[in-house]
């Protein structure tokens, strides 16, 4: 008897919202989820900010981070696109693909299919590689982009946290 992976969950991805700031905020102020992005909450103006650039990302590009929901409408967390963020440090110029979930989301197959819908997307909008920087000891989502076929490529080291960050690549 051959056992079938499990089915990938359904996902929805929207152009954040005001309203998803506050979402947002709230899905993202577990100790867990914040400790390869600063190791606590971010305070609610930097979602005000990250929702209102997705935004314009979405409106110049096509892609963003989107907000990430189940069938119920609940926010689970984002996933999506966006220009690598930084000028300084990392793949400088790459469009860079990410997903961060809420605690209760994890373990359920909601990142990869959101961003597998992503890569879709990103695609459709014509673009050829994308990148993802991750914290070299987050194995949650080092799996996540093996389970979408990534490469290792870059290694990094973080400006701010000095943690080593694994740059992976994948051509679309």
């Amino acid at each position: 008897m051959s056992l079938a992976p499990p089915a990938a969950p359904s996902v929805h991805l929207r152009v954040p919202t005001d309203e998803d700031t506050l979402a947002w905020h709230r899905v993202f102020g577990h100790p867990e989820v914040m400790e390869f992005h600063g190791g606590r909450p971010a305070e609610y103006s930097v979602y005000e900010e990250l929702t209102a650039r997705q935004r314009r990302h979405d409106a110049e590009l096509g892609y963003c981070l989107w907000t990430l929901t189940d069938d119920a409408g609940q926010v689970l967390g984002f996933t999506g696109a966006q220009p690598w963020p930084h000028t300084s440090f990392g793949p400088v110029g790459a469009t860079e693909i990410g997903w961060r979930l809420g605690r209760a989301a994890w373990g359920r197959g909601y990142a990869t299919a959101a961003a597998r819908t992503t890569l879709e997307r990103v695609r459709a909008a014509g673009v050829t590689e994308v990148v993802a920087m991750i914290d070299a000891r987050n194995e949650r989502s080092l799996a996540v982009a093996r389970r979408l076929g990534m490469r290792p490529a870059e290694t990094y080291t973080t400006p701010v946290t000095r943690q080593e960050a694994r740059c992976f690549r994948l051509e679309l």
